[in-house]
C-alpha cells in the first residue's frame, strides 16, 4: 500500500500545546483551585437560571446573530451593538484576527510575558510571532514600537496583563496606537477590565481610531469560564471581516442566555470586584510581610516573586501539599514566580499562612 506523508501548514508544528492551570492534586480530594483566575463566587443566580431555562430546547439551534446578547452588551458598556462580535471565548476572536489579518511572511507582535494564545494563534495562521521586552513586568511601549517592522500586521497588548497583573496608563496605549504604521492593527485584550473600577477597556481609543480593536470575556468576573463565551468590539470594517470567518452557530444557546443575564447584573459584578480588591490587597500585604513581594496588581490574581526557580518550585509543592493549587508561570518566562488567583477570604488566609510558614523554613 502506498503511503503519502500528510504535512500540516507552516507554523503548526511549532506550536507548544496550551497548558491550563491544574485542577487537582494527585491523592487529594479537598483542594482549592487558585490556578485559572476563576471567580470564586461563580456566576450570578440569574445567569444560572437563564442557563437552566434553555435545557428543554437543546434540540434547537442557537441564535446565529447573537442579537439579544449584543444589545445587552451595548446597553451596559455603551457601545454600538452592530460592532460587537461574539465568540467561543475571546480566544476564538483572537484566532479570527490572526487568520484574517496575518499569514505567511507577516509578523504578530506581543510582549514577552503576554498571554500564550497570541503566539499559538499567530503560528496557526502561518505568521511569525515576535516578542518585545517588558520593563519590570510592565508593557514597554518603546520596546513594542522598536520591534515593529513593515511586516507587522497585529500587535496584541493585554492591559491589565496576564500573568503579571500589571497595567500601564491609557496615555501609553494611545502613544502605541499612534505610532503604529498604516495597515497594522492594535488589539487590546481586556479580559480583566472589569476588575478595575471605572475602567472601560480603553473604549475611547477604540471609538476614536480605526486601528484599535478590543476583546472581552465572560470567563473571569462573570464566572462563565465553563461556557466559553467572549466578545470583541472595533471598527465596522474589521467586524465585517471577522463575521466572514465566524461560524453561524459558534456560541451555544446556554452560553448566550447566561451571558445576557450576567452582563446585566451590574450590582453583582460590582460586588465581586469589591470583594476581589479587598482580599487581593490583603494578600499582597500579608505576603510582603512574609518576604514575598508582588507587583501591584489590578486583576483577580497576584504574581508572587521568589528568590529563585528552586524556591518557587518548593513553594508550589508546599501549597499543593496543603491542598492549594496555584499556577507556575515558567512558560511565560517567569520561572521564579507563582501566579495566585484571589479566592474567597478563607482561601487567601490559607495561602498566606502556608507561604509564611514555608518562607520561615526555606533553606535554599
Amino acid at each position: 500500500m502506498m503511503t503519502r506523508k500528510i504535512v500540516p501548514q507552516p507554523g503548526i508544528l511549532d506550536i507548544d500545546l496550551y497548558v491550563g492551570g491544574k485542577g487537582h492534586v494527585d491523592g487529594m480530594s479537598n483542594t482549592v483551585k487558585l490556578s485559572s483566575n476563576e471567580n470564586p463566587h461563580g456566576a450570578c443566580e440569574k445567569a444560572k437560571q437563564a442557563f437552566r431555562a434553555v435545557a428543554g430546547n437543546m434540540h434547537i439551534y442557537p441564535s446565529s446573530d447573537h442579537a439579544e446578547l449584543r444589545e445587552a452588551i451595548a446597553q451596559v458598556h455603551g457601545v454600538d451593538a452592530d460592532r460587537v462580535i461574539c465568540g467561543n471565548g475571546s480566544d476564538e476572536i483572537i484566532a479570527f484576527l490572526c487568520k484574517a489579518f496575518a499569514g505567511v511572511g507577516d509578523e504578530v507582535l506581543f510582549t514577552e510575558h503576554g498571554f500564550s494564545m497570541y503566539r499559538i494563534c499567530a503560528l496557526g495562521a502561518g505568521a511569525t510571532p515576535v516578542e518585545a521586552a517588558e520593563k519590570d513586568r510592565h508593557t514597554d511601549v518603546d520596546a513594542l514600537l522598536a520591534a515593529v517592522t513593515d511586516r507587522t500586521k497585529l500587535v496584541f497588548v493585554a492591559n491589565p496583563n496576564n500573568p503579571t497583573g500589571t497595567m500601564v496608563a491609557e496615555s501609553e496605549i494611545a502613544r502605541l496606537a499612534e505610532g503604529l504604521p498604516e495597515g497594522c492593527l492594535l488589539v487590546l485584550d481586556e479580559a480583566y477590565a472589569e476588575y478595575v473600577a471605572g475602567f472601560d477597556g480603553h473604549l475611547s481609543l477604540v471609538e476614536d481610531r480605526d486601528n484599535v480593536f478590543m476583546t472581552r470575556t465572560f470567563s473571569k468576573i462573570y464566572g462563565l469560564g465553563g461556557l466559553r463565551i467572549g466578545w470583541g468590539y472595533g471598527p465596522q470594517e474589521i467586524i465585517d471581516v471577522l463575521y466572514r470567518l465566524r461560524g453561524p452557530f459558534n456560541v451555544n444557546a446556554g452560553a448566550l442566555a447566561a451571558a445576557t443575564a450576567a452582563v446585566q447584573e451590574v450590582e453583582y459584578t460590582e460586588k465581586c470586584r469589591a470583594d476581589n480588591a479587598k482580599w487581593r490587597d490583603w494578600l499582597v500585604a500579608e505576603l510582603a510581610t512574609a518576604g514575598i513581594p508582588c507587583d501591584p496588581s489590578v486583576t483577580n490574581f497576584i504574581l508572587a516573586q521568589f528568590g529563585s526557580e528552586a524556591e518557587a518550585d518548593a513553594a508550589d509543592a508546599c501549597l499543593n501539599a496543603n491542598g492549594l493549587i496555584v499556577r507556575q508561570v515558567k512558560g511565560y518566562k517567569l520561572p521564579d514566580c507563582l501566579r495566585i488567583t484571589i479566592g474567597k477570604g478563607a482561601d487567601c488566609k490559607r495561602v498566606a499562612a502556608v507561604l509564611r510558614e514555608f518562607k520561615e523554613s526555606w533553606q535554599g
